[in-house]
């Protein structure tokens, strides 16, 4: 795909210092490295069309006027061939709600079902390197905040993600 072609968009919030370190640190080690074009990411919609780009970027900016969302990772889950953590933050899902409302019409099956907030570490490897991780990861996992920097948009042209906007919250 051109870099200049229309492609859709992926909106994700941007994780504070120092869990983005320590996330994508995790994500780094426990990733398939043929597969792992990305860095620590919470992914709030996969696929939305390019033509909403100037409304979405203007709606993520006026989100982004608030305080950042309180969130936290409130346990470490299975995804069958892999292993993530589970983000809580109401405020947050929030966010995504109206989101969601705004551009109701033009979501994806995906971005319509029930959004389950997590940040993943491990994908498409063999079921048991996926409970292997699962149950190290577990065995000395306590809940612990989660800052939540910012909101962000994507290209998506098949490969790693091009920046489209980024948005850090600036409310008191």
């Amino acid at each position: 795909m051109k870099a200049d072609a229309p492609a859709p968009i992926i909106v994700t919030a941007l994780i504070g210092e120092p869990d983005f370190t320590w996330l994508d640190g995790l994500r780094q080690r426990h990733f398939p490295p043929e597969r792992n074009f990305l860095r620590a990411h919470l992914t709030l919609f996969h696929h939305l069309p390019p033509s909403i780009a100037p409304e979405l970027k203007a709606r993520l900016a006026e989100e982004a006027r608030a305080p950042a969302p309180p969130a936290k990772l409130s346990a470490v889950m299975s995804l069958g061939r892999g292993v993530a953590y589970r983000v809580d933050s109401p405020a947050l899902t929030a966010i995504r709600q109206r989101l969601a409302d705004a551009f109701a019409p033009l979501l994806t099956p995906q971005d319509q079902a029930g959004w389950r907030p997590h940040i993943t570490v491990q994908n498409k490897v063999e079921p048991p390197v996926a409970r292997a991780l699962l149950a190290e990861l577990q065995a000395g996992f306590v809940p612990r905040p989660l800052a939540i920097a910012g909101l962000a948009a994507w290209w998506y042209r098949g490969g790693p993600w091009e920046p489209l906007s980024r948005h850090p919250f600036r409310g008191a």
